[in-house]
């Protein structure tokens, strides 16, 4: 069989050209000009607690950048479910992004029985933002002063003690449940609207520890005001060497919180391209870097993709800890 090629003529290679011309600059123009008005930043999580400030951080950079304002919003409730199902139903315009993480976007679809999004296609992922991880806290009345102390003291007393957290599907609600299966003891789970309450009923004594993310941590246990006992992370944190890894005591004992600057699904790819180029800067610059490190976080840019794909590596790691934990919020 033979094939008939069409001669091109000169005015269709012209024409072809000139389209290409015109649409390569329509691009930079798209990438040059967003944002070019208030950029709403939505926070699943309550103001106070580790991730508010760490976005704050992050949309100050971000708006000293653009030009543009980058206003926090504080939306909070289920682990960060709220405000992901908010941001989710956001027009995908890139005037309204949020934070996404591990715990709406990792924990939550093998957690919870019904979600009102889909934590894979319901978003644009365009950036990871910091790591960092949770720390083990304790009230100062509670008799212990090791995580091989607080295991046996739980061993002997089933259900006597309590622990706080940012709420259901939180890596503070993961920690607990991963700690309870490996040191094998038996401890009630109090979930609350964001780490801050938690804190605060922890200082009160309503409940006798935290798996804090370790910014909130550190900043009532320098002053003496909890106990700490260990970090969650396979290694210390460089941020306080001092404070055992959780699996010095138990061997494989890892979990770490990061976060994603999410937008709603459909972002037009020019102003992902624009975002992901914007937070390589803020995310790599000096002081950035150091804002974070005072809050025992680190600074982490991912290409768009990069991030799609690491989503889908920590959901697939962490659902058999949960199944096993037997949690289940329906």
């Amino acid at each position: 069989m033979t094939l008939k090629m069409r001669p091109i003529g000169r005015r269709t290679v012209v024409a072809g050209i000139a389209a290409s011309t015109l649409a390569a600059p329509a691009i930079v123009s798209a990438q040059g000009t967003y944002p070019n008005k208030t950029v709403r930043y939505i926070n699943p999580y309550p103001a106070g607690g580790a991730t508010d400030t760490l976005s704050r951080i992050f949309c100050a950079k971000m708006t000293e950048l653009t030009g543009q304002q980058w206003l926090v919003e504080n939306k909070g409730g289920s682990g960060g479910n709220v405000g992901m199902d908010a941001l989710a139903q956001s027009p995908p315009d890139g005037y309204t992004l949020g934070l996404g993480g591990i715990a709406s976007h990792a924990i939550s679809p093998t957690l919870y029985a019904k979600l009102p999004f889909n934590a894979k296609t319901d978003f644009t992922f365009i950036s990871t933002i910091w790591q960092l991880p949770n720390m083990l806290v304790v009230n100062l009345d509670l008799p212990v002063k090791t995580v091989a102390e607080l295991i046996e003291l739980l061993r002997k007393n089933p259900g006597k003690y309590s622990y706080g957290s940012a709420g259901s599907g939180t890596t503070l609600h993961l920690c607990g449940e991963l700690f309870k299966i490996m040191a094998k003891v038996d401890m009630v789970h109090v979930p609350y609207r964001g780490a801050a309450p938690a804190m605060q009923d922890l200082l009160a004594g309503q409940i006798q520890m935290i798996f804090d993310n370790i910014p909130g941590a550190l900043a009532q246990s320098r002053p003496g005001k909890v106990r700490a006992l260990g970090v969650t992370s396979a290694k210390r944190s460089p941020v306080v060497p001092d404070v055992p890894a959780i699996a010095e005591t138990l061997p494989g004992f890892d979990i770490s919180s990061w976060t994603t600057l999410t937008g709603p699904a459909k972002l037009p790819p020019e102003i992902v391209a624009r975002l992901s180029e914007l937070s390589k800067k803020a995310l790599e610059s000096e002081d950035l870097k150091a804002k974070f490190f005072e809050q025992a976080s680190i600074a982490i840019w991912r290409s768009p993709a990069e991030t799609a794909a690491f989503r889908d590596s920590e959901e697939a790691r962490l659902a058999p800890i949960i199944k096993a934990s037997g949690a289940r919020v329906d």
